[in-house]
């Protein structure tokens, strides 16, 4: 075969100008934005994390969006040659102007979120869905499709957040669609308990707790693993119970027998009273409410599972803690719940430090071959920073810890993958050698 000038290469040959094939972006067809919807333009090169199924849009992203809209109105949203990319709910006072409902071009009514609360609840436990006595979450924002909007189910309680602008703006249709899709389990009232940090970031004015449908009992009785709560409806915290933490909890109850436990942030007493369920030997909860302790006693009195094992206590948790460690105390189990350190991005610093002293006490209070559970509910504080963050403090207690498992939220809270902040809980359990 005859050869080119020296140093030449036939074309195509291997490493040649001719073997580099040009690289060809596959565009896709996008349909029309469906008629007479305001559309918001996203700017060149910004369609990229609505493609790849992230559900917010945030106002720096968008080339020009439509003016005059009220809160929660319905966007048809479109890249930089209008092609149709998603349905979303525009919120001008946001710094996230839009949230998806849909990536098809329909109309967002009141049959659409029947279906996407029939969605729901279809991805949910159908065994746990017919307790009569069920707890758990129904629809959990954005990671089920509904962005802003939070159920959970407690007995025949639905408790509500709607905090979001489209989740507000639709509330009717949305709280018809959960009463329809619940009547059959037994669901008969309904009660609001909205996010008023989340709904002030929104623009939204804060909306008092308040019956929705019916009339909600102020406490209602649900069973967790046998064990009967009285979950406060028209109080407390969140929508009245911590159903995130239903497998910890399990996990806690399986891990106590003959433990003497410490439940710091105990709140209503849920790890507390597994803990004494699972036959710990001693339980010491701390907490700074006065209510949330004196409803722990009262359930745990209830149960029978408590008489002179648990040593309840009103105080400041960092207060507590370094009392404890000045004593000598010693725990075999030691479980850390802390409020949320970092509600924003900017107080991460600040949370890091928090989350490191808590840490640091309990880790000297834990007996050799005892165990913690260490949690952090700030969606700001990634599980990566969240594990240096402990490190850090078994480094300084200058203990051999290992990590046995990373802990997570019950199944009924799900994450998707597209959407890394909804992951906001995230847990470790660790072993002192």
């Amino acid at each position: 075969m005859k050869r080119g000038p020296a140093g030449a290469r036939r074309p195509g040959a291997r490493g040649g100008p001719s073997s580099r094939r040009p690289r060809v972006r596959t565009v896709r067809a996008r349909p029309a934005p469906p008629a007479g919807v305001p559309l918001l333009e996203l700017a060149p090169g910004r369609e990229r994390s609505v493609e790849h199924g992230h559900p917010w849009i945030f106002d720096g992203a968008v080339r020009e969006s439509p003016r005059g809209l009220e809160p929660g109105a319905t966007v048809a949203v479109v890249d930089a040659e209008g092609g149709f990319l998603a349905m979303a709910a525009c919120n001008p006072a946001s710094r996230i102007l839009a949230r998806v409902w849909s990536r098809k071009p329909e109309s967002i009514d009141e049959r659409w979120f029947e279906r996407a609360v029939a969605r729901a609840l279809a991805r949910r436990d159908p065994a746990r869905l017919a307790s009569p006595r069920a707890a758990l979450r129904l629809v959990h924002a954005e990671s089920d499709g509904l962005p802003g909007l939070v159920c959970d189910r407690y007995g025949d309680t639905l408790v509500l957040q709607f905090n979001s602008a489209g989740a507000e703006r639709h509330r009717e249709s949305l709280l018809s669609a959960l009463l329809q899709a619940t009547a059959p389990l037994g669901v008969r009232h309904a009660f609001e308990r909205s996010d008023e940090d989340m709904r002030r970031l929104e623009g939204l004015p804060a909306a008092e707790p308040a019956p929705l449908a019916g009339q909600p009992a102020p406490q209602v009785a649900i069973d967790e693993q046998g064990l009967v709560f009285d979950v406060p409806i028209a109080a407390g915290q969140k929508t009245g119970f911590f159903l995130d933490q239903r497998d910890s909890r399990a996990r806690v109850r399986s891990l106590a027998q003959g433990s003497r436990v410490l439940d710091v942030f105990c709140y209503t007493g849920g790890f507390s009273l597994a803990a004494l369920a699972g036959h710990a030997a001693r339980v010491t909860a701390i907490d700074a409410s006065a209510a949330a302790i004196e409803r722990l006693v009262a359930q745990a009195a209830r149960t029978g599972v408590a008489a002179p094992r648990l040593d309840a206590q009103v105080a400041d948790a960092f207060v507590a803690l370094r009392e404890l460690r000045n004593r000598g105390a010693q725990f075999d189990l030691i479980v850390l719940d802390p409020p949320k350190f970092a509600p924003t991005a900017a107080t991460v610093p600040a949370a890091a430090r928090a989350y490191k002293d808590v840490n640091l006490l309990a880790l000297k209070l834990l007996a050799p071959g005892g165990r913690l559970f260490t949690f952090s509910c700030s969606g700001a504080v990634s599980a990566d920073l969240f594990q240096k963050i402990v490190a850090g403090a078994a480094a300084d207690a200058g203990l051999p810890v290992r990590l046995v498992a990373r802990l997570g939220p019950a199944e009924d809270h799900p994450v998707l993958l597209s959407f890394p902040e909804g992951d906001y809980l995230k847990g470790l359990l660790c072993a002192v050698d």
